[in-house]
């Protein structure tokens, strides 16, 4: 399970190192913002993914800085889940009803935020 994880997060990295979301037909745009002019809490990420790749910081942050910034709790919730037999402790606090509250008014605040300032 985990090698065919990490063959595809490679796979990933490479199709975002090489292809430009700004500019390929080969990635999707948001319907969220199709449909309402509004951005969702997602808008530019594959941009700024494609951005930090390219070691852009700051296009990246433009493009979505929620993204940027939750980049290393998403890892460290990767390797909460890594260790989840070895250290429960560590897998359950991650994954505590505070935490799950806590990312929820985040992404609701940004979503917020983002489009009161952008508009």
């Amino acid at each position: 399970m985990i090698p065919a994880a990490i063959i595809l997060a490679l796979a990933g990295i490479c199709i975002y190192f090489y292809f430009d979301p700004s500019e390929s037909a080969l990635f999707p745009k948001c319907s969220f913002y199709c449909l309402t002019g509004l951005k969702c809490p997602g808008c530019g990420s594959q941009r700024a993914i494609h951005a930090l790749l390219h070691g852009d910081l700051s296009t990246a942050v433009r493009f979505n800085a929620m993204m940027v910034v939750a980049l290393p709790v998403v890892l460290l919730l990767c390797v909460g889940e890594l260790v989840r037999t070895r250290r429960p402790e560590l897998y359950l606090k991650l994954n505590s009803r505070w935490v799950i509250r806590a990312a929820f008014i985040v992404v609701t605040g940004w979503w917020i935020v983002r489009n009161l300032i952008g508009q």
